[in-house]
């Protein structure tokens, strides 16, 4: 276990009105200075899916993207005890400081990258926010389970609504 802060600030512009938060980011996305970064998470090909664009593959293109389709995108935990990339090995956890996304944007839904991310984002941020989140299948390559294809279907849903 070490203790590991949020290495990276959130993406979101005065467009933004949806919010997708993750739990924290994981090693290789430490390692590469931005969300999603293992090569195996399915978030950007999801969300070129869902949008019927290219997938993006550098970090303008990926925040690109989201502002094009008025997301915001961060994390619900500032620093925590980890081991790895492991959710289940999250311990002593610090919320981020939601305002400096709810400051700059007029967030009207919030989703949830995981179960993870739901549960914290309930206990730490759902009072500030005010918005009960929709938690969605988690796009991490631990969620074998769940293929792309039922991805885009269940957060397409959500997105496009």
């Amino acid at each position: 276990m070490q203790r590991v802060d949020h290495p990276f600030p959130p993406v979101v512009d005065a467009n933004c009105h949806i919010l997708i938060l993750g739990s924290f980011p994981s090693v290789k996305s430490r390692e590469n200075g931005f969300f999603y970064g293992h090569p195996q998470n399915r978030f950007w090909r999801m969300l070129a899916a869902i949008f019927d664009e290219e997938i993006p593959e550098d970090i303008p293109a990926k925040k690109a993207l989201l502002l094009r389709h008025h997301i915001a995108l961060w994390d619900v935990i500032a620093s925590c005890d980890i081991q790895g990339s492991s959710d289940a090995s999250v311990k002593n956890a610090t919320p981020v400081d939601i305002s400096r996304v709810t400051d700059a944007a007029c967030i009207d839904r919030v989703i949830c990258n995981g179960s993870l991310a739901g549960k914290l984002y309930q206990r730490y941020l759902e009072t500030h926010i005010g918005i009960k989140a929709f938690v969605l299948p988690s796009t991490s390559p631990a969620n074998a389970a769940c293929s792309l294809g039922k991805l885009v279907d269940s957060w397409r849903k959500v997105l496009l609504t």
